[in-house]
């Protein structure tokens, strides 16, 4: 992809800061955040950036309806904080996607919509396919849902081409570490500075987890890839994992002594989570980082910023 218009939703965020920097070194990038979680030191240089909301339809309408491309990245994404606070993931989630396929509706551009596998719900039909019926537990996982609609009534109805892809457990560099945030950088956070790491439930949970960069090419891939219009696609490695081997990993490799904690599962959050990824390997996505290398990267990241 080359001298395109390209928007980011959320691009002050943890993805979509990664989908910005990559795709800012060959086309003209527009980050669109409010900085509700996202924070302007991950915005990358040479790209412009819009502070506003995607409630608010009047003040992203114009620049959306004249892009190439649009990275929807921006979102409340916490199941926890979804379960306590619906309405407001509600109006963000889809209120503000529904805005951005009426803006697109006036344009000839493409959304890339970050959609997630909180969609399944808790299925024991593992690996999941993209064919599975949705059944959410959370929030969270409904309003992703009603996105995947809309996309999918845009296209049909007003011809807004779309991608959906659901994005399984992503970690890497700039993801955050408070309550709400990823597993993954919450261990590290806690590993790095000796504090105990805590698991909710037994630990025998599993979960498929996919760096950070490896996401961004899939996003670049379903944005280029014309037959990958009107469909969903997973995004995974296509690996079990489980939450003590996790939190073992990553003792290990931040060099810790942390000790781990056990507490009661949250509610809303599910057992067992594994992608099948034949859909976008067919249409040519291949996971270039293992876990591991993953977690290197991003506890070096980590270390160099003294978290």
């Amino acid at each position: 992809m080359k001298n395109k218009l390209v928007v980011v939703t959320g691009g002050a965020g943890f993805i979509g800061s990664h989908i910005a920097e990559e795709l800012g070194r060959s086309n003209e990038v527009v980050i669109i955040d409010n900085l509700y979680t996202g924070r302007e030191e991950n915005i990358p240089k040479g790209v412009e950036f819009i502070r506003a909301d995607i409630r608010d339809y009047e003040s992203i309408a114009d620049v959306i309806s004249q892009a190439d491309y649009v990275f929807h990245e921006a979102a409340l994404v916490s199941v926890v904080e979804s379960v306590e606070n619906p309405m407001l993931t509600e109006e963000i989630n889809v209120l503000g996607t529904l805005n951005i396929l009426r803006a697109l509706a006036e344009g000839n551009g493409k959304l890339i919509f970050a959609s997630s596998a909180a969609v399944y719900g808790d299925n024991k039909s593992l690996p999941l396919r993209e064919s599975e019926k949705p059944k959410p537990l959370s929030p969270y996982g409904i309003t992703k849902v009603s996105g995947e609609y809309y996309c999918r009534v845009f296209y049909e109805l007003y011809g807004v081409p779309s991608v959906c892809l659901r994005y399984f457990n992503v970690f890497g560099e700039r993801q955050g570490y408070n309550q709400y945030a990823g597993v993954i950088s919450i261990f590290i956070n806690r590993a790095l500075r000796g504090e105990p790491l805590i698991i909710y439930g037994d630990g025998k949970q599993t979960r498929d987890f996919i760096y950070v960069r490896d996401v961004v090419m899939a996003n670049i891939l379903a944005a280029e890839k014309e037959r990958a219009n009107g469909r969903i696609f997973n995004v995974a490695r296509g690996e079990r994992t489980t939450i003590l081997e996790l939190a073992l990993k990553i003792i290990d490799a931040a060099g810790s002594e942390s000790p781990i904690f056990f507490d009661k599962p949250r509610p809303g959050d599910i057992r067992h989570s594994q992608a099948d990824i034949g859909e976008i390997k067919r249409l040519g996505f291949e996971p270039k980082y293992t876990l591991e290398e993953g977690l290197l990267k991003t506890i070096d990241w980590y270390k160099m910023m003294k978290f």
